[in-house]
């Protein structure tokens, strides 16, 4: 056996990648109990932002001082999205004290590697879980052919690369008989799913597939872009109703069509008002997540006027904003008219103050009615309080829905009273742990969305 500790930074599809390297090490992985303990220190690497860029390097660091003070010296293997964007041979001549840097292209030969290391020959593929029991993650795509000029991810990741339709399935289904209620689809540009397989109805034919899997209560879909839902695609989701949730993650980014413009998004000659209105044409009780940039260059106070106008009109449930970062290689980094960094900070924290309000307007509609609940794992907050989603909450990225009460436990879908709701949480109490396989989508009261 090989104790294992990992550390596997930025998205989700990261993290996916993190698994199946552990799932090629077969019956000779084993999680380390901490850092210190392990045989391998295994760090797969975001590289998106400069901000992520620091935070890998100070992994890898603190990772590299972990095995010198080992008393028998551990493997230090760097992976991921940081080797791709400045190539393996940079990074191990800058950091000679990691054993094995490895570009996203040869993660399928590093469970091999990390064997032949340790004399031991190799395994089989698979995937390590790292989920709570509740969920689990599907990556059904690679890479992104768009080129938004603000985006490093298809210097990093390549064009698109969709897996097989019947592989995913396959995956799906092993995810759901190992106990997993929920599965989370991700990709960088999911509406795209199968275009490069020739495939016309890429994304309905999967979720066509995956909706039959037994015993998956929840289909969540993240990183739809606007462009991608189409009167047919959601046509095709309403009609197949559970276990597809009516929550949509459209990163709209802007929604200025100068910005959209500069910004070189795919759908920049469509109004994300309008594309709001058709998803909820369909899904009248639909839960909104997006993301947003703010300090784009060229970003007038006009230009935010109008972006800070849609996030109070279209009420959203969730929201992220992030400021302009001007990422190396990147055409966006070479623009003029480029925003302060305090005016773009600034206009951050307008645009979270605001949807602040709004999630605590929207969570309140939510006040002593019964919801499931899918039970995550135990709160360190308190003894016998466990963490939870509804079905308009997704996974790490919006709040939680704090639930207590007889035989509560992680992976557990219990039906619970909303006795109070926050800014981003909800407190529930569970009347019956039950096992029921459906979500109830009622819809709201006549003020809701």
């Amino acid at each position: 056996m090989i104790r294992v500790a990992t550390v596997s930074l930025g998205c989700p599809k990261n993290r996916v990648d993190t698994e199946r390297i552990l799932g090629g090490l077969g019956a000779h992985y084993q999680p380390a109990q901490s850092p210190e303990a392990a045989q391998v220190l295994l760090v797969n690497t975001c590289g998106f932002l400069q901000a992520a860029v620091e935070e890998s390097l100070d992994t890898i660091m603190e990772m590299v001082r972990v095995a010198q003070q080992a008393p028998s010296r551990p493997l230090v293997v760097v992976t991921g999205c940081l080797v791709a964007r400045y190539g393996a041979h940079v990074l191990q001549q800058e950091l000679p004290e990691v054993d094995l840097v490895v570009d996203i292209a040869g993660q399928h030969q590093l469970p091999e590697r990390i064997l032949r290391h340790f004399g031991l020959q190799s395994a089989a593929d698979g995937r390590v879980v790292s989920t709570p029991p509740s969920f689990a993650y599907l990556k059904v795509a690679e890479g992104c052919s768009n080129r938004c000029r603000f985006c490093t991810i298809p210097s990093i990741r390549g064009g698109l690369r969709s897996r097989p339709l019947e592989e995913l399935v396959a995956e799906a289904s092993a995810c759901v008989a190992a106990g997993r209620r929920e599965l989370v689809l991700v990709a960088q540009d999911l509406t795209a799913y199968g275009q490069d397989l020739g495939m016309r109805r890429g994304l309905a034919q999967l979720l066509d597939a995956l909706a039959r899997v037994p015993g998956l209560s929840w289909l969540r879909l993240m990183y739809l872009y606007p462009s991608g839902l189409t009167e047919e695609l959601l046509a095709g989701m309403r009609d197949l109703g559970a276990p597809v949730l009516p929550y949509f993650d459209i990163p709209f980014q802007h929604v200025h069509p100068e910005i959209l413009a500069a910004m070189g998004r795919p759908f920049r000659t469509q109004d994300p008002r309008a594309v709001v209105e058709r998803v909820r044409r369909y899904f009248p009780q639909a839960a909104l997540r997006t993301s947003l940039i703010v300090g784009y260059p060229g970003e007038t106070d006009a230009h935010f006027a109008a972006l800070e106008s849609f996030v109070a009109e279209a009420e959203l449930a969730h929201v992220g904003v992030f400021a302009f970062s001007p990422e190396e290689g990147t055409p966006a980094a070479a623009l003029d008219q480029q925003v302060p960094a305090r005016v773009r900070q600034s206009r951050r924290r307008r645009i979270m103050a605001l949807q602040r309000r709004i999630s605590r307007r929207y969570l309140a509609r939510f006040r002593d009615q019964e919801l499931e609940i899918l039970v995550d794992q135990p709160s360190a907050e308190w003894p016998g309080l466990f963490e939870g989603r509804a079905w308009f909450q997704a996974p790490e990225v919006d709040g939680v829905a704090y639930v207590s009460g007889p035989q509560v436990r992680p992976g557990a879908m219990v039906r619970a009273r909303v006795d109070a709701t926050h800014d981003y949480d909800l407190v529930t109490l569970a009347e019956d742990a039950g096992d029921e396989e459906g979500c109830d989508f009622r819809p709201m009261d006549a003020d809701g969305l």
